[in-house]
């Protein structure tokens, strides 16, 4: 069974974060929300969630395969504020294990790493901005270029997540929970 990190700061965006949450487990995927100064998380719009662990908690992240990053500000700045996590980030990319991103976090987190460097990635229009020019960008809704999973936002969270699904399992489960959850794309 594949393990993965999904990681949540406040001011996370709600539907960035509980739509890979929800989706990766109805695929069989062990996923462990991780809370960036404790577990109680307040996000975007006021919704409180409470973490499996806190990000002091993370023992041995090296067991897991892969790293989820929603968007939603301030939540993106205050995930790429940790110096631990971004030097997780780093450490995931050097093994080619999955990191992915969606809305203003490929834009705002994975800038102040190398995952970027040299592939073609999306983020919440206007992040683009910030992409280096070793960075090309696409305005497609969901970008995968080897490891790294990026998409647009809240409207693409779905997508993103049936994605997620593909890189971690397989074609077959992600089009079971697309189909279960009634997705038309």
């Amino acid at each position: 069974m594949k393990r993965v990190l999904l990681f949540m700061a406040d001011g996370f965006e709600e539907v960035e974060a509980v739509t890979p949450l929800d989706f990766l487990r109805r695929a069989g995927v062990d996923v462990t929300s991780v809370g960036i100064g404790g577990r109680r998380i307040t996000a975007a719009h006021g919704l409180v969630v409470e973490t499996d662990i806190s990000l002091d908690e993370l023992n041995d992240p090296d067991s897991y395969d892969g790293l989820v990053f929603p968007g939603g500000l301030p939540g993106a700045d205050n995930l790429a504020a940790e110096k631990k996590l971004l030097d997780l980030i780093e450490i995931y990319n050097k093994k080619n294990r999955i990191i992915a991103a969606i809305c203003a976090s490929p834009g705002v987190i994975l800038t102040k790493t190398s995952v970027l460097d040299g592939k073609t990635a999306t983020c919440y229009p206007g992040f683009e901005k910030r992409f280096g020019k070793q960075t090309a960008f696409s305005e497609n809704r969901v970008v995968v270029d080897g490891n790294l999973v990026t998409s647009r936002g809240a409207g693409t969270a779905a997508e993103f997540s049936i994605e997620l699904i593909r890189q971690f399992v397989d074609e077959k489960t992600a089009e079971a929970v697309k189909h279960g959850t009634i997705q038309n794309f």
